[in-house]
């Protein structure tokens, strides 16, 4: 059974208005949805860009997927790409609003921002080799450590945690962020850190006493 498999068994599974063991918060992260900038493969970071046609289907999905669940919550980063995600989850599963938290924004790719990969190395190789296999000294120019938005995302998961004993909740941010969580609580070297994940797909933690577990890792093919 494939990883994608099992990430979508286990949402089968849990039926309208089951829970988690007390004190345990499942958690699911959807990578929102795609926007013109995935389809160019270039760094979106903080560029506030909206989904586009199949970013709309993309959310649509991974509400369909979510909504026999029974979510108590749905958060979001601050970008619109985000929000419009987190939004058609949450009406899909008769959620009444959206929670932001800053916390699951997207890394701040500073000057590679708008670049694609190879735009990005020519201007900074150093720094780019760091980003693609030493991401605990990372630095992008002119914007973010990669640790700091690690630990970002470790914070705002554990918060969540704290607040939903007991629930389910689905929380909106992006592949990086997604990336840089699961390489803080399972490890690995070099370019392994960066795991596909597909735009709307789930990653499955659960969230005990401040302690994160990654249950199944995201389907897709993305590295970007």
């Amino acid at each position: 059974m494939t990883l994608a498999e099992k990430t979508e068994l286990e949402v089968e599974r849990l039926p309208l208005g089951a829970r988690p063991i007390q004190g345990t918060c499942q958690l699911f992260l959807v990578r929102h949805g795609t926007t013109t900038l995935n389809v160019q493969n270039r760094y979106r970071g903080r560029r506030d860009v909206p989904l586009d046609a199949q970013g709309y289907q993309d959310a649509v999905d991974a509400a369909r997927l979510l909504s026999p669940c029974g979510l108590s919550a749905v958060y979001t980063g601050p970008l619109r790409r985000t929000i419009a995600t987190g939004q058609i989850i949450a009406d899909e599963a008769l959620v009444p609003d959206l929670r932001i938290l800053h916390g699951l924004n997207n890394v701040d790719y500073g000057a590679w921002e708008g670049l694609t990969a190879e735009e990005a190395e020519r201007h900074d190789p150093r720094a780019f080799a760091a980003y693609r296999s030493s991401p605990e000294i990372a630095v992008c120019p002119a914007g973010e450590r990669l640790m700091d938005a690690q630990a970002r995302i470790t914070q705002a998961v554990e918060l969540i945690g704290v607040r939903h004993p007991g629930e389910i909740v689905a929380a909106v941010t992006h592949a990086v962020m997604i990336r840089l969580l699961v390489l803080g609580l399972n490890g690995g070297g070099g370019e392994s850190w960066r795991i596909p994940v597909g735009r709307g797909s789930l990653t499955s933690v659960t969230v005990r006493e401040g302690q994160i577990c990654v249950n199944a890792l995201p389907e897709g093919t993305d590295v970007d």
